[in-house]
């Protein structure tokens, strides 16, 4: 007698939702992943996978790395607005201490690689998740595009999930954390030489540039703003707030093409959730625990918690595969999502004397230091059962 091959149903085609459909995929079961865009897009931004996400990626056998010898080391300089340097993680103790360097790509590039890697068919757009009906057995899944009947859900669709607010409806919701951030993605040709990673602190603002895999550079800039401030010409506001910063920042605002950036509020959520399942649905990134991108973790806990949910989900029984799931994920990501916060405000600073502080105790701090606090983050993935 044949046994019935279980299905997933993923809400959302982000890249926490398309490791999800590719773990489970390696695990055995049928996948469909239900996207409400009309198909895949080439904007976006960059994103670095640290070094516990690409761990989380190899325990699926999956290298989201575009070829070899392609992508460069990663380091990270903070820098003043006049130049001068605050901190350096030096690429090379980040390889001896991590076995491995952050990668950074194009968003894009990644979903489409994740992508590339299901069966035909798994992946459906235009057809947005609305409802998910059934609690005992098998769910129901509604969708824009007809129902679907699941063994398992994973809810991967986004900061403003209507999943997690239908069932969850006493859960306060998104807090404002009083920046914006406005992101591209130059490409290569208009990418002078020499530029590194780095991130420029000023007073309530930053500036960071990060290379890609690809030869394009990733540029974001962040400033502390009323919530819903959105200015009428971006390259004007930027020029003001960024112009006479140090180089290369004024040179990449000129290359900037203004259609192309994107400005979002920062959010997170204002309290962690009770608990990221309900039924036989499981949350998984910014859905479950949306942070700020102070420490670059918002799309690695994705990963991780998408390549822990498959490994658990391998058990025949759902519900405690899912239960298993919260006690795994839910207390490493209301930390990163908490320090995150705290993070950004040291960051976003706007008092001078608040300021000058934060530089003086960055330039005192030891590179070993600086990195020692990152283990917690870097060295934290784990499949439940195996050792990190």
């Amino acid at each position: 007698m044949s046994v019935r091959q279980r299905h997933a149903v993923v809400a959302g085609a982000g890249i926490g939702g398309l490791t999800a459909a590719l773990a489970l995929t390696r695990q055995g079961w049928k996948v469909t992943v239900c996207e409400r865009a009309e198909g895949p897009s080439a904007a976006g931004a960059g994103i670095v996978l640290a070094p516990n996400a690409l761990r989380a990626f190899d325990a699926i056998g999956f290298d989201p790395a575009p070829g070899p010898g392609r992508a460069p080391a990663m380091a990270m300089c903070l820098r003043r607005p006049g130049g001068g340097r605050l901190n350096r993680a030096d690429p090379a103790a980040l390889a001896a201490r991590y076995g491995r360097t952050p990668l950074a790509l194009h968003r894009a590039a990644l979903t489409a690689a994740l992508a590339d890697e299901l069966p035909e068919g798994a992946l459906r757009y235009g057809a947005a998740v609305t409802a998910v009906d059934g609690d005992e057995g098998r769910a129901v899944v509604r969708t824009t595009a007809g129902d679907l009947t699941a063994d398992a859900v994973v809810a991967a669709d986004g900061i403003h999930s209507p999943l997690r607010r239908r069932h969850f409806p006493q859960h306060p919701g998104l807090r404002y954390s009083g920046e914006t951030a406005w992101r591209t993605v130059l490409p290569a040709a208009a990418v002078p030489a020499g530029v590194e990673a780095a991130e420029t602190w000023g007073r309530g603002e930053r500036f960071g540039t990060v290379p890609l895999a690809d030869g394009g550079l990733y540029v974001y800039a962040t400033a502390v703003v009323p919530e819903g401030y959105r200015p009428a010409d971006v390259r004007t506001e930027l020029l003001r707030r960024f112009g006479t910063w140090h180089h290369p920042v004024p040179a990449l605002m000129e290359r900037t093409d203004p259609a192309r950036v994107l400005q979002h509020g920062l959010y997170d959520l204002a309290a962690p959730l009770p608990r990221l399942h309900h039924g036989r649905i499981a949350w998984i990134g910014d859905a479950a625990h949306a942070m700020t991108p102070n420490l670059g973790q918002g799309g690695c806990q994705a990963v991780e918690d998408a390549v822990v949910l498959a490994h658990l989900l391998a058990r025949p029984d759902v519900p405690a595969a899912l239960a298993a799931y919260t006690r795994a994920r839910l207390a490493r990501t209301d930390a990163i999502r908490v320090r995150a916060r705290r993070a950004g405000r040291v960051a976003a600073l706007g008092h001078p004397v608040a300021v000058a502080a934060r530089d003086l105790v960055l330039r005192a701090v030891p590179a070993r230091a600086s990195l020692r606090a990152l283990d917690d983050l870097f060295n934290g993935f784990a499949l439940p059962g195996r050792a990190g």
